[in-house]
């Protein structure tokens, strides 16, 4: 299995690497694919991921922090995917519109630059979204991106689904599946969902699946497994037919 979605800063991971790779290894995950929110993080992950093979990560700058984008980074990111293998998405990128911590003017601009990077270095986009929905389809759509990119962590309903589909984007699926709490949209859409677009995240070290007992402190990608027969479950078919496409998708469109 590949975990698209690992949010590696977090201190229980960074005190000892080797232990946290060896956990997901022997959970049958093979890699992760570490988000960058901004590019002093991003920088941080070329260094802590270099001596792993099994480590990628992201490059960009997610919506919250919008406000430190400066034009100066577009020449650090375009050199970036010239030169390192291991930056394999620009991102996290979007728009979050629920608690703005950057202004929407800020996000739209610091949003636009990144697709014009994505579509510069042919980078595929992992891409954010909360309360923007029809903001960044629109602009999705008009940017006709030469990779297209994957929607991470996506919790909403059948027709976006749809919508991400026909942009012709892959649908990052967590834990939020497995949450009785609030999952019935994402459920419904699941089931709609092809089984070529689909990819697995844990987003750890949040959105724990809440089946887990004993129940863990945090997330960790060893629990992809969990996430994958959710999918399964959800679809009628098989845990093996999910991460097989998952793998399939993920090498696609990353590698």
């Amino acid at each position: 299995m590949l975990d698209i979605g690992v949010n590696l800063d977090h201190s229980s991971y960074l005190k000892d690497l080797n232990a946290f790779r060896e956990q997901y290894q022997q959970a049958e995950v093979e890699g992760i694919i570490c988000i960058a929110s901004n590019l002093e993080e991003a920088q941080k992950l070329v260094t802590t991921c270099s001596p792993y093979p099994d480590m990628h990560y992201t490059f960009g700058c997610h919506p919250h922090h919008a406000s430190t984008w400066q034009d100066s980074h577009t020449k650090v990111l375009l050199e970036t995917f010239k030169t390192d293998s291991k930056a394999i998405a620009v991102g996290e990128m979007g728009l979050d519109f629920n608690r703005n911590y950057s202004t929407p003017n800020e996000q739209i601009y610091a949003f636009e630059a990144q697709l014009t990077i994505a579509s510069q270095a042919n980078k595929p986009v992992y891409l954010h979204e909360r309360d923007a929905f029809a903001e960044l389809t629109q602009r999705l759509a008009q940017a006709h991106l030469p990779r297209q990119g994957v929607i991470h962590c996506f919790t909403g309903d059948k027709d976006q689904l749809r919508t991400y589909l026909d942009l012709g984007l892959y649908v990052g699926i967590t834990g939020w599946l497995l949450d009785e709490r609030r999952n019935q949209a994402l459920v419904e859409a699941v089931k709609y969902l092809p089984l070529d677009r689909v990819m697995l995240e844990t987003d750890a070290p949040y959105l724990l699946p809440r089946n887990i007992r004993p129940r863990p402190k945090r997330n960790h990608p060893k629990f992809l497994q969990y996430i994958a027969q959710g999918v399964a479950d959800v679809k009628h078919v098989s845990l093996v037919d999910v991460i097989n496409a998952a793998n399939r998708n993920t090498h696609a469109l990353f590698f």
